[in-house]
Order: structure tokens, then C-alpha cells, then sequence
């Protein structure tokens, strides 16, 4: 994955029904492609803040990481997901 600065700026504009455009250098920066999910939020001072679902996943594992010292809860929830999914379809 790319390595974007806090300082990067790039100007764009909020189109049709709310849409903003990521520029492409962003986009592949942060390895995002068309559909993953993003979480958006508006701070109190008016900004925004725009996040991946990659982000929020590793954020949280870290805020529980004291929880279970050596195990990955976020892999052990998608294992039981991806289980669940096989039951289901089988």
C-alpha cells in the first residue's frame, strides 16, 4: 500500500446525488477499489473524516489487542463468518 503525507491536498467536487470523486492517486495510495465500504465521519469543527473498512478493522484491533494478548479476534470473527456462510450453502 501507498503512503500518503497529512499535507496531501486534492480539490474536487461533490457531484449527482452527494457524489464526491476520490482522485485516482488516493485511491491507490490507500488500495481502495470500486464497492469497498467506507465509513464517514463528521467531526464536531465541521470536518470529515473518511476512513476503509481495512482501517476501522485494524483501529479496532488494536483498541482490543489487551483482550486477548496473541490471538486475532477480528480473524477468528471472519472464520466463523466464512463458516457460517459454507453451512448455509451447503
Amino acid at each position: 500500500m501507498g503512503h500518503l503525507t497529512f499535507q496531501a491536498q486534492y480539490l474536487t467536487h461533490l457531484g449527482a446525488k452527494g457524489r464526491v470523486v476520490l482522485p485516482a492517486e488516493v485511491r491507490k495510495a490507500l488500495g481502495l477499489k470500486e464497492g469497498d465500504r467506507l465509513l464517514l465521519r463528521v467531526r464536531e469543527d465541521g470536518t470529515l473524516e473518511l476512513l476503509s473498512a481495512r482501517e476501522v478493522a485494524r483501529r479496532a484491533k488494536g483498541l482490543f489487542a489487551h483482550v486477548a494478548p496473541g490471538r486475532s479476534l477480528v480473524e477468528e470473527l471472519l472464520a466463523e463468518r466464512r463458516e457460517e456462510a459454507r453451512r448455509e450453502e451447503g
